[in-house]
């Protein structure tokens, strides 16, 4: 399971080109494409690919994505002037290959948790905010960025709320709420 979900990927990509730019069709256009990053940022474990592509940036890129005027994937990054950003655009700014120098993970592996007053974390944001004011003004990016931690701070109390719950289920004697008989099948079904 490791090796399918973490490793396969997360073995510096930056030194496999073939991460992102296929094996068999080496073409930098096609690697510009965010359907690239798609290949592993998708599913149960981390939801990139689907909170991109609903989200404004994400519909634009998919209504507009095959026009060339609009998204000219044979431009170098550095020379892009997309319609609005892919995935590549704003992680792999200026075509840097390190996608992780322009992270924006912002609530796995603890970072939820983090010291937001820790100067690693503030240096973090500003990038983060500058990425964004290539489009928006910084004042819009810093407001999203306060609004995000509003909801992780949400998110937080809700998943504390849910365990408590549980915990409680347990030492209640409920730790089995239902049945064997009427609990349903992998399936959904009884």
């Amino acid at each position: 399971g490791d090796t399918a979900g973490c490793t396969f990927c997360h073995t510096s990509p930056e030194e496999r080109c073939s991460t992102c730019h296929q094996r068999h069709q080496f073409n930098p256009a096609v690697a510009r494409k965010s359907e690239q990053c798609k290949t592993c940022h998708w599913g149960k474990d981390h939801r990139d690919w689907e909170a991109y592509d609903i989200s404004i940036h994400g519909t634009v890129y998919q209504v507009n994505k095959w026009d060339p005027t609009q998204f000219d994937m044979s431009k170098k990054l550095a020379d892009a002037d997309y319609v609005g950003p892919t995935c590549q655009y704003c992680h792999m700014r200026g075509g840097h290959h390190n996608v992780q120098r322009l992270s924006t993970v912002y609530t796995s592996m603890g970072m939820s948790n983090a010291d937001r007053g820790a100067p690693l974390w503030e240096e973090k944001r500003d990038t983060w905010v500058s990425v964004c004011d290539d489009c928006h003004s910084p004042r819009f990016a810093r407001e999203n960025l306060q609004a995000m931690d509003e909801a992780c701070k949400d998110a937080g109390l809700k998943y504390t709320e849910t365990f408590k719950v549980a915990e409680n289920l347990m030492l209640d004697g409920m730790g089995e709420p239902m049945p064997k008989d009427l609990a349903p099948d992998w399936s959904g079904q009884h």
